[in-house]
């Protein structure tokens, strides 16, 4: 009987466990300091939508889901979904909290406050409901709540929309909520103040002149503005708190609004029709897809037209933002500035339009994109317009101002044409051009008299270029020229003339780099010392920038009437000159017929080439190679020699660079081959110790046929891959060092030697050259030749010699010209030697008959009288 009455307080007591268990398993928010108030939450799907709080208590911990970051966004749903969350208070002192659902388009929010296992508070709002009574007045869904020290609380939110369900938890301390809220009502008011002054400025430019493209603008920032304070609820909350069905239309209809009146701007800001009819033709359906779709805003269920109007926002904005690069492709300038004003508001819808449908999470920047994007496009588009305004305005202007300056325009531009045509743009010397025609006056004016036309090239000046830069250059050039003027100035045999503006004309530039004076023989009176005297100083450094630069200067000249009588054949055999004649005592190379390898016959002689070699006409004649510690001549290298039978004995240097540029140095190199190899079996019959050396080029290593016409040939003579040795420079070797190094491998492969020639007159790549599967390198005579008197030759010599035989290689040093140079050379551990110590290069007879004679125990017997 006793049992009875406590029956009640038992079911109590288990609901409260229930209600401790349900408020323990959620997450809790503690309280304790100062700081921001980190919200957490878990959910909780109601298909349904019909559970009540008690259901809700009741339901096991696994099927709530967890919302670390105190957000969640569940797109557009039927289902009702509950947040639950624990509050404690971990001060000393009494808390007033406000809990926030910061997205104002949620149709019916509850809020229920549980403490001590007991409901303490139920409120209930939402957009569906009219704005009062709320207890904070304001569009976000609030709750205001009281904690006293070390009190918790549990709070359960139960949320149904029928638009996005977007869930934005914050907990706020009162004080800090209305400080937060206050700031960001500032931002979003001066947000519509700014919209509003934009659009009442088009409003008055519209009804000034009566241009509709500003009425349309400013029906287009009219729906920005509904669109924006309607989303944000400001205008449910200012305007109409009591009509929340109209407060769901103004959204609807905001939409359409906006782009229907933004693709009527677009068409006429941009000239679509003018300019981009096919476009037009996708503008003008869009146009009646928002007539409709504003219809449809009216009339459809929410959900139905959210769905419609998003999809229009990605069509719409899709379409505007192809809009302004094709116009802009087109040549119309504003397509420039609607490109760069769509982009962000482009961003924008896009980040907004995936947040409603649930695709983006809540965040600052999703929330507010479209906002900021708006801003943006308004503010360009609106400096747009002023610049359409200030550019019609200038165009009229310069329409009445065009036909006065159309006089004054052509007389400059005649001006500039003519100083261009003339006159070098960096150094504002006269050109080639003004060279040429003063230079022709004066022979006309002056048939009978003798002059010499000079030039000046800076040879290291792409170099330089390349070193200091653009500006660098071309102020050092500027230097020179300014140099070479004032020496002209001390010398009164260079002629010179005075042009339309009264500026003297002494110094011209032919060309970037080259220079051209005309000087008048008669007047020189000291033999040219005067003119030989300016040219070594203009060969002197100059100093620019705490920088002394080498010029390496060439001066070329050629006579009048001697060498031509017009000025364009005296500067080219003046630059012929400059190039290839031996200088005498006179720093000027003056050209000579004799030296002129630039002439007519000069195009034939790849032919006569390919013809002597088809004839063999062309022959061999070798160079010995000395071991230093032996003193035995061990091996041979062969050279090209041609007899011409019109010219005469042809230099290599003047025919191998020709024959490599036109392909014929495979030929000559297969003709070298097969002679080669034929007179090295003839000399191994009395010289067996000799090996041969050929020259090859970077066209023969892309060759297919070299190595099987090599072990061809050495098999038909008998003799070893190893008793030749093939040569290529080190540029060469370089030029393609991918192909390069798979030719030489396979070369080496079928015993076959591999020298590099030249060394150290170029610019070696040391972790090329490991790779390569050479057996010996070849010191150029540039480094070898002032090895007896220079300190810094001889380090360099020894460096190199170190370093290849430390890479493996043997060395041979080449142009050796006298006793004491080998003697060095077999001190510093040379391996071999050649040049003309030893002998000039000998036909196969005459090296036979030296080979005979010059085999001594000892290198260094030789005399000079001897050899």
């Amino acid at each position: 009987m006793k049992a009875a009455p406590s029956l009640p307080v038992v079911l109590a007591f288990l609901s409260l466990c229930f209600s401790l268990m349900a408020q323990a398993s959620a997450p809790s928010i503690m309280i304790s300091g100062q700081g921001p108030i980190a919200s957490t939450f878990e959910y909780l799907e109601d298909p349904s939508a019909s559970a009540s709080l008690d259901d809700i208590t009741h339901r096991p911990d696994k099927d709530w889901q967890q919302a670390p970051e105190g957000s969640a966004t569940q797109g557009i749903t039927s289902s009702a979904y509950w947040l639950r969350f624990n509050v404690s208070n971990r001060t000393s002192e009494d808390l007033n909290l406000v809990a926030e659902l910061a997205y104002p388009q949620l149709d019916d929010v509850t809020f229920y406050l549980l403490s001590g296992g007991q409901l303490q508070k139920t409120f209930r709002t939402g957009d569906s409901f009219a704005f009062y009574p709320r207890e904070v007045d304001h569009p976000h869904m609030l709750l205001r709540f009281a904690l006293a020290p070390e009190q918790t609380a549990t709070v359960y939110i139960r949320v149904k929309t029928a638009g996005s369900m977007i869930l934005p938890l914050n907990i706020w301390r009162e004080h800090g909520f209305f400080a937060a809220a206050s700031h960001e009502q500032k931002l979003h008011f001066f947000y519509y103040g700014s919209l509003t002054v934009i659009i009442l400025i088009n409003l008055a430019v519209f009804l000034t002149l009566r241009e509709r493209l500003y009425l349309y603008y400013a029906l287009a920032i009219s729906g920005y503005l509904l669109f924006f304070a309607s989303i944000k609820g400001y205008s449910f909350q200012l305007l109409y708190p009591d009509l929340p069905g109209l407060h769901a239309r103004a959204l609807l209809i905001s939409m359409p609004i906006l782009a229907l009146f933004s693709v009527l701007f677009c068409r006429q800001f941009l000239r679509i029709p003018a300019h981009s009819p096919r476009l037009d033709v996708a503008i003008r359906a869009m146009i009646w897809f928002e007539i409709l779709n504003f219809i449809c805003a009216l009339t459809l269920s929410y959900n139905d037209a959210v769905m419609l109007s998003a999809i229009s926002a990605l069509v719409f904005f899709s379409l505007l933002f192809v809009a302004g690069p094709i116009t802009w492709a087109a040549g119309v300038r504003a397509g420039a500035f609607f490109t760069f004003a769509w982009t962000p508001l482009t961003v924008g819808v896009l980040a907004t339009a995936g947040r409603s449908l649930g695709f983006f999470p809540e965040n600052f920047l999703t929330e507010h994109a479209m906002q900021i994007g708006s801003g943006l496009e308004a503010f360009i588009l609106t400096l747009a317009l002023a610049d359409r305004l200030y550019r019609e305005r200038e165009e009229k202007i310069a329409a009445q101002a065009d036909s006065l300056k159309k006089e004054k325009a052509r007389n400059e531009a005649q001006d500039r044409l003519t100083e261009a045509m003339t006159h070098d743009p960096v150094t504002g010397l006269p050109n080639r051009n003004r060279f040429e025609w003063m230079v022709n006056q004066r022979l006309s004016e002056d048939p009978e008299g003798i002059y010499f036309v000079g030039v000046t090239r800076i040879t290291r000046l792409d170099e330089i270029n390349r070193t200091l830069g653009l500006n660098r250059s071309e102020k050092l050039v500027q230097q020179i020229a300014q140099q070479m003027m004032d020496l002209a100035l001390s010398l009164p045999s260079v002629v010179s003339i005075h042009d339309n503006q009264g500026r003297e004309e002494r110094v011209y530039q032919l060309a970037g780099d080259c220079f051209g004076l005309l000087i008048d023989s008669r007047q020189v009176d000291d033999d040219y010392q005067s003119l030989n005297r300016s040219l070594r100083r203009l060969a002197e450094p100059v100093m620019m920038e705490n920088l002394a630069i080498e010029l390496h200067p060439k001066f070329g000249a050629a006579i009048y009437p001697g060498h031509g009588d017009n000025a364009a054949l005296l500067i080219r055999n003046a630059h012929v000159g400059m190039e290839i004649t031996p200088h005498d005592r006179y720093e000027t190379g003056l050209y000579s017929s004799q030296y002129d390898i630039y002439d007519e016959s000069r195009l034939t002689l790849m032919s006569d080439l390919r013809e002597a070699l088809n004839q063999d006409q062309t022959e061999l004649h070798y160079q010995p190679k000395m071991c230093l510690s032996t003193g035995r001549v061990i091996g041979v290298e062969a050279l090209i020699r041609w007899h011409h039978p019109d010219r005469g004995w042809v230099y290599p240097g003047d025919f191998v660079p020709l024959a490599e540029e036109t392909g014929v140095i495979m030929q000559l190199t297969s003709w070298a081959i097969n002679r080669g190899i034929a007179d090295l079996a003839k000399l191994n019959a009395t010289h067996p110790e000799l090996t041969l050396a050929i020259n090859i080029s970077a066209r023969d290593l892309s060759s297919p046929g070299l190595r099987h016409q090599i072990t061809e040939t050495l098999q038909r003579h008998g003799l070893p891959a190893s008793r030749l040795t093939l040569e290529l420079t080190e540029t060469a070797a370089m030029e393609d060092p991918e192909t390069g190094l798979k030719a030489l491998q396979h070369l080496a492969e079928s015993g076959l030697q591999i020298s590099i020639d030249d060394f150290g007159s170029g610019y070696s790549s040391l972790s090329y050259l490991k790779q390569l599967p050479a057996s010996e390198i070849k010191l150029d005579r540039s480094i070898i030749v002032d090895i007896c008197t220079s300190d810094s030759s001889r380090v360099i010599v020894e460096t190199a010699i170190n370093m290849v035989h430390g890479l493996g290689y043997s060395v041979v040093a080449e142009g050796v010209e006298d006793r004491e140079s080998a003697e060095l050379l077999r001190h510093l551990n040379c391996d071999r030697v050649q040049g003309f110590w030893l002998c000039h290069p000998l036909s196969l007879a005459g090296l036979r008959q030296w080979l005979d004679k010059h085999q001594p125990p000892d290198p260094l017997a030789f005399d000079q009288a001897g050899r």
